[in-house]
């Protein structure tokens, strides 16, 4: 049983104080004039400098170098930091953390689960990450719409988010606790549907609990056999198929938990909207996601905790699978294929996963790049392409501050100092 020691009340208390205090509003609606060293043209791949932004509201209202200020404007200072847009995390988990991610569902309530999520959810905002996507509760069913509400209405503090609920998987397939008792029925992280008529009614009653897209396992369980990845699939294309155009008559769309082949390839060729993981891919499913613009979301950040935090046995498995991935993502790379990031951040502590821009580049991509795949293709996958992602007029004001030039050195990322959203200041 999960007891609420004082320290962790102390906690929650001083966050949610510091959270109201930053949330006072201002004496009057007061235009708010940005300013700093630089700032960050992501679509150009170039800093402007100086830079700075004139914020009304929730909008960017002009950007440039030295800007006509209107006399009543609040000018904030940032000194030598580099103006860039929030950064965006297409895969995070705000329902897990370290530990072990099977027993957390078996321990823990749903309501305790809740309250760490909500911690998780200001830990990512105030790590710069203005949007995300939550790639499924593993569990808590649809306890994230507890969540989206609570940031919606300003109760809490955390990024804009896409939920999904539960993920989606087939009965005995990736999530489904096979390794216990089956006499214990072990809850599963996931909800179950194994053909496409149990899709499309999976998918209209996670719509009606609140999910914003659908979240399926193609893929798993995972094994590395004589230096190749083994992973079955779980769904066929045409199954898939059947799952995307259920999720785009709700306005929703599909991402897809897939390392590995045929399971890529059939996503691709079904259309989903975007693949996670995506260790090993076909050249046919590579030509497919280049034709469909279907970015594949490599998530090395998780890979790299496992292969240096697991234990036993389990070490080389993780170990072996890492190296697998930075080998084919070099050939991804080589191919063309589109990329967006995210981290799958929960296994690993909350506001830390920036540290999967590091390794995107480390494994041979630019930090341009990278920061193109972040902010532009990001927003592409939150639906708010334009709105969110790039600093320009007619924006929203998702704005981050950070140490140094990440053009040059992408952990400035790492170094978040100033973080705005929707035109309100969190972190000062």
């Amino acid at each position: 049983m999960q007891i609420f020691r004082p320290a962790m009340a102390a906690l929650v208390f001083l966050s949610f104080a510091s959270f109201l205090s930053a949330q006072q509003p201002r004496p009057e609606a007061r235009p708010i004039l940005l300013h700093a060293a630089h700032l960050l043209d992501v679509e150009k791949g170039k800093l402007l400098s100086p830079g700075e932004l004139l914020i009304e509201g929730n909008q960017i209202r002009a950007v440039g170098e030295h800007l006509e200020v209107p006399a009543q404007a609040e000018r904030i200072d940032l000194g030598n930091q580099t103006l860039m847009p929030g950064l965006i995390d297409a895969h995070v988990h705000l329902f897990l953390h370290p530990g072990a991610e099977d027993l957390q569902t078996v321990e823990e309530s749903v309501p305790w689960r809740t309250l760490l999520a909500a911690q998780a959810a200001h830990d990512d905002l105030f790590a710069g990450y203005t949007a995300e996507r939550d790639m499924g509760t593993e569990g808590a069913g649809s306890a994230d719409a507890a969540i989206l509400r609570a940031i919606s209405s300003g109760l809490i503090p955390g990024p804009r988010l896409l939920i999904s609920g539960n993920a989606v998987t087939i009965l005995g397939g990736h999530e489904d606790a096979v390794k216990y008792n089956p006499a214990q029925h072990v809850i599963a992280n996931a909800d179950f549907a194994n053909n496409a008529p149990e899709l499309v009614t999976l998918i209209r009653a996670q719509h009606k609990e609140g999910a914003s897209f659908v979240k399926i396992y193609q893929t798993g369980h995972d094994e590395v056999l004589a230096g190749k990845l083994s992973t079955p699939y779980q769904y066929t294309a045409a199954e898939l198929e059947a799952a995307v155009t259920e999720a785009h008559r709700l306005g929703e769309s599909v991402a897809v938990h897939a390392m590995g082949e045929p399971g890529t390839l059939y996503a691709a060729e079904a259309g989903v909207t975007s693949i996670e993981h995506a260790t090993v891919l076909s050249d046919e499913s590579m030509r497919l996601m280049k034709q469909k613009h279907i970015p594949a979301v490599p998530t090395f950040a998780i890979f790299d905790y496992f292969a240096h935090h697991a234990e036993g046995s389990a070490a080389a498995k993780e170990a072996a699978l890492l190296q697998i991935k930075i080998a084919e993502f070099k050939r991804q790379l080589a191919a063309g294929v589109p990329f967006a990031v995210g981290s799958d951040v929960g296994p690993f502590p909350h506001g830390t996963q920036a540290v999967e821009m590091e390794l995107m580049v480390r494994y041979g991509m630019s930090p341009a790049d990278v920061l193109r795949a972040d902010l532009i293709e990001g927003a592409r996958l939150m639906g708010l392409e334009g709105q969110i992602g790039s600093l320009k007029s007619g924006a929203l004001a998702d704005v981050i501050a950070v140490d140094g030039n990440p053009l040059v050195d992408i952990t400035a990322t790492e170094r978040v100092h100033f973080v705005m959203k929707d035109g309100q200041i969190y972190r000062r």
